[in-house]
């Protein structure tokens, strides 16, 4: 039975309004960052205003919902869809409100399929923190899930065009049925790779393609621009996504901030696991599907021993990076300057990420 936790009062609870400015100006500052000219720095000053913002929205609902509210947007992810918005917007001419309003109702809504994707994992934790689900409860967390994704609608519904409602309202209904395709496969052995690409591309790439797509139009940009700016959103979408299924295999529950290796448990074929099933034999492809579906969790050691699981994810690591070096082709069109520069050093810190993940 899940802990409760009771709901953060807005007003109390200081801890979840920290000085954003210090927290981009140190993060900007760390190694990796400097190493890898971490584009952030750029659009810091808008990212605190973001922060701020989508802290605000809390406000918006029923005082006794607030509550939950400010406790999951006060979880700090990395809010790469807001930037994305902001440094495509600066690409084509330069970052403004219009931009930022467009990554806070991206961001939104991502944060509502994470409350709806905790509760289908059964994860207890999320950035280092409880879950909503492990907080509260399911059955709450279905509810708060939709509350923020009927507020995000809303909020692109402020937007003076209804260009921007309805492509964020099918990028949101893409999001949906992408997450409806991946859960009616779970457990499916006959999931083809071109199958597990095309869920991908719909429960991740499809609000990454919207924030860089959309920031194109609001900017004015040429229709040739717009149409490689979603390109570039759905490659890094889709690559980025490739990354955290390595990680779920591969990674630290430390390092990552969140519960991993429910990928298997829970039935989900990631692009690893699709590629250990085509290279390994008969004998071991049957191995293989027994030990899926017991839905027991399962020791790495023991599918590296039933085939060549260390070059499955060396091969979906492949995969990855290269869509990064389609994502960076992608951006040719745009004219030089600082934020397209900013965009193709994303698909670089990616790559870095991507490149780190080995089977262990």
């Amino acid at each position: 039975m899940p802990q409760t936790y009771p709901p953060c009062n807005p007003l109390v609870d200081t801890h979840l309004s920290p000085n954003y400015t210090s927290l981009v100006k140190n993060f900007t500052k760390s190694p990796a960052a400097t190493a890898l000219r971490f584009p952030f720095h750029l659009i810091a000053d808008h990212l605190v205003d973001v922060e701020e913002q989508i802290r605000l929205q809390a406000r918006s609902f029923d005082p006794a919902v607030e509550g939950y509210v400010t406790t999951v947007l006060g979880s700090s992810g990395k809010r790469i869809r807001p930037a994305l918005a902001l440094l495509a917007g600066g690409a084509c001419s330069s970052p403004d409100a219009d931009h930022a309003k467009l990554g806070i109702v991206l961001e939104l809504i991502h944060l509502a399929t994470l409350v709806h994707d905790d509760i289908m994992d059964g994860a207890e934790m999320r950035r280092a923190a409880p879950t909503a689900a492990a907080r509260w409860g399911n059955a709450l967390s279905v509810l708060l899930g939709d509350c923020l994704f009927a507020h995000a609608l809303e909020l692109a519904a402020s937007f003076d065009s209804t260009h921007i409602s309805r492509k964020i309202s099918r990028a949101s209904n893409e999001v949906c049925s992408g997450e409806i395709l991946q859960t009616q496969r779970r457990f499916d052995l006959g999931l083809t790779i071109p199958e597990y690409f095309r869920i991908i591309r719909m429960k991740t790439a499809a609000l990454f393609s919207a924030a860089t797509e959309l920031s194109a139009w609001l900017s004015g940009a040429s229709i040739p621009v717009q149409d490689s700016m979603r390109r570039y959103g759905e490659l890094l979408g889709t690559a980025y996504q490739v990354y955290d299924d390595c990680l779920d295999l591969c990674g630290s529950e430390k390092e990552a901030g969140k519960t991993l290796g429910t990928d298997l448990v829970k039935g989900k074929l990631t692009l690893p696991i699709l590629y250990l099933m085509e290279d390994a034999t008969d004998s071991q492809r049957s191995q293989l599907n027994t030990l899926i579906l017991r839905q027991e969790p399962i020791d790495l050691s023991v599918l590296a021993g039933i085939a060549n699981y260390a070059g499955a994810v060396t091969r979906a690591v492949s995969t990855g990076r290269q869509m990064l070096v389609d994502a960076r082709s992608a951006l040719a069109i745009l004219p030089a300057n600082d934020y397209s520069i900013a965009l193709g050093n994303i698909t670089e810190y990616l790559d870095s990420l991507l490149d780190g993940c080995r089977a262990r």
